[in-house]
Parts: C-alpha cells; sequence; structure tokens
C-alpha cells in the first residue's frame, strides 16, 4: 500500500446532514427510548445503533425487533415514535462548527467573480439518506442554513433518481450529488471528478459510500459510535469494516493510504490541506459575490410530514 498525497484541490464538498450537520441521531435515540422505556425496555445502546446505521430497511427493522422485544407491533411502534418526532426534530440545531464550514465554503463563490491564481469556488451539495418529508421536519426551522445548497443540489433519500436498494453503504447518492454540481457547473467549467470531491460522514456506511465513490472522506463520528469502533478506525476510514451487510468488498480503500481522516468535530476545519481558500470575510459585502446567493424563496415547497410504515425508517 502506497499512501497517496499527491491530490488535486477540493473543488466539491459533499455532506451527510444526519448527525453531520444536525444533532439528529440523539434525537433519534430519544425517540426511541421514550417508547422503550414505557414498555420496560432497556435504552438502545450504542452497540446495537451503530448496527442499525445505513443498513437496508428490512435488515435495520430485523435487527431492532429481535434486540427490542417490543410486546407491541409496528403499527402501535411507529404512531408513538412518530409523535414524539414530530415534538422533537423540528429542534434540531446544528453542530460545532457546521455555521462557520458552511458560511466559509459558501464565500468562495467570490473566487467565481473575482479569479485569482491558485483560488476557486468550492461547490457544495447535501446527501442524506433523509426522506423529503422527514427532511422538512428537521430543516424548517433552518432555512437560513440550508440556504447555501442549490436546490437543484440537494440529493435525499427517496430522490426517484436512486434506485431501491442503492443506498449507503453504495455510492449512489455522493455521485448523484456530484452530477447534480458537474449538471449546473459554470459555462466553460471543467467537470469535476470523484478524486476533487470530499465526503462529509459520520457513519461507518457513509464513510464507505464515500471510498466506494473514489472520492475523500471526512469522518465525523459521535462520541458513542467512535467508542464502538474504538479499535477499528483505520478500517473505517478504509471503508473495509463489513459492517454495512453483505455487500461486494470492491472499489473501497485500504488501511492507511491516505484518502480518509477522522476529525473529533466540523471546527477549525483545515482548508489548507485541501487545497481550499476561503476569501476574507469583508467580501460578504460585495454585490457581486452576494448575488449568487439562494434566498428563502427558492427553496422548494416540500409535502407535509407522513408516517413511514416501516420501523427502520425511524431509525434512519
Amino acid at each position: 500500500m502506497v499512501l497517496k498525497t499527491d491530490f488535486p484541490p477540493v473543488r466539491a464538498c459533499l455532506f451527510d446532514m444526519d448527525g453531520l450537520l444536525l444533532n439528529t441521531e440523539d434525537l433519534y435515540t430519544d425517540c426511541i427510548n421514550l417508547v422503550l422505556e414505557k414498555y420496560n425496555r432497556p435504552r438502545l445502546p450504542w452497540n446495537i445503533k451503530a448496527k442499525l446505521q445505513g443498513r437496508p430497511g428490512l435488515e435495520a427493522t430485523r435487527i431492532f425487533e429481535a434486540w427490542a422485544q417490543l410486546p407491541i407491533d409496528q403499527t402501535a411502534y411507529l404512531a408513538e415514535v412518530t409523535s414524539h418526532q414530530r415534538r422533537l426534530f423540528p429542534g434540531t440545531d446544528p453542530l460545532p462548527g457546521v455555521q462557520q464550514l458552511l458560511s466559509d465554503l459558501g464565500r468562495t463563490r467570490y473566487w467565481d467573480v473575482a479569479p485569482a491564481k491558485g483560488r476557486s469556488r468550492v461547490h457544495i451539495a447535501l446527501a442524506t439518506s433523509s426522506h423529503l418529508a422527514n427532511f422538512k421536519l428537521k430543516t424548517d426551522h433552518l432555512t437560513e442554513l440550508f440556504s447555501v445548497f442549490e436546490t437543484n443540489r440537494k440529493v435525499l433519500g427517496d430522490d426517484p433518481r436512486i434506485q431501491p436498494g442503492r443506498g449507503k453503504p453504495l455510492p449512489d447518492i455522493f455521485l448523484l450529488a456530484l452530477k447534480t454540481i458537474n449538471d449546473s457547473l459554470p459555462e466553460g467549467e471543467a467537470p469535476i471528478t470523484p478524486e476533487e470531491c470530499l465526503v462529509f460522514e459520520d457513519s461507518v456506511p457513509g464513510v464507505e459510500a464515500g471510498r466506494r465513490a473514489g472520492m475523500r472522506v471526512i469522518w465525523v463520528p459521535h462520541p458513542g459510535l467512535l467508542t464502538e469502533y474504538a479499535d477499528r478506525q483505520p478500517e473505517v476510514l478504509a471503508g473495509i469494516t463489513g459492517e454495512a451487510g453483505d455487500v461486494d468488498l470492491h472499489q473501497v480503500g485500504q488501511v492507511g493510504d491516505g484518502w480518509a481522516e477522522r476529525l473529533p468535530s466540523l471546527e477549525n476545519f483545515p482548508y489548507e490541506r485541501y487545497g481550499i481558500v476561503i476569501p476574507d470575510v469583508s467580501v460578504d459585502g460585495e454585490s457581486l459575490c452576494a448575488s449568487t446567493l439562494p434566498t428563502a424563496s427558492s427553496l422548494p415547497r416540500l409535502p407535509k410530514f407522513q408516517p413511514s410504515y416501516s420501523i427502520a425508517a425511524f431509525l434512519y
């Protein structure tokens, strides 16, 4: 194995959402625990939660039901957990460093109107497994934060362009997110390659999906998840844990190959390491730069939240 160090500068950043941008991992757990506690079942531990992240719905449901042993059927469980989600999800908050990171990357649009050698805009896209209705429930109160993502560059879990059964750890969602960027690049700008992309993820299957897509990856795990994988971090970064289920392990990495790293949070992101140059904050007041920013009126109207009839839908 040869450590790769000659990467091109990052031209696109692709973001997961739950547990990476927003504190929803803890809220999901809270909703589930409220139901478990009602029926005198133990709280959801991280060794079970970690196995649910990113798995196909039927497999996640099987694991959860086998562990939880709830005395109610799926319909009753869904009704209870949905009521908790309706109450808690509108209170989601950005995780540390998120607002600054997105603001900084958004400001790189300045290089489109004031070109300079060695400086270029960093395009961003959202690639989340959350379905459209759940996305609305979690983000309606965070319009300004998510306005940095152009409408056509938001790829959600129920996007019809993603075939059923092709979610993370398969690379489809990140490859589609890159396509949305390349399809809307300014005239004359060369298409962005996977090697020029940086994926931001908190889950193990998400890291694997990014590696399968041929992209560099930043892993920012929840402390509970990190504890579960304390002895396997190199495997996680290489995308070779096998924890995502019985999937083909082609097109993943090797331990220590330099394509991925773990960060404790998104605070104080090391832009220079990835060839990213952030314009000074003073450019925010320049009309040419500001005119390219999306507005709240450009955001899509999303449908009313409807419950999904699968336990897995309420796990991830």
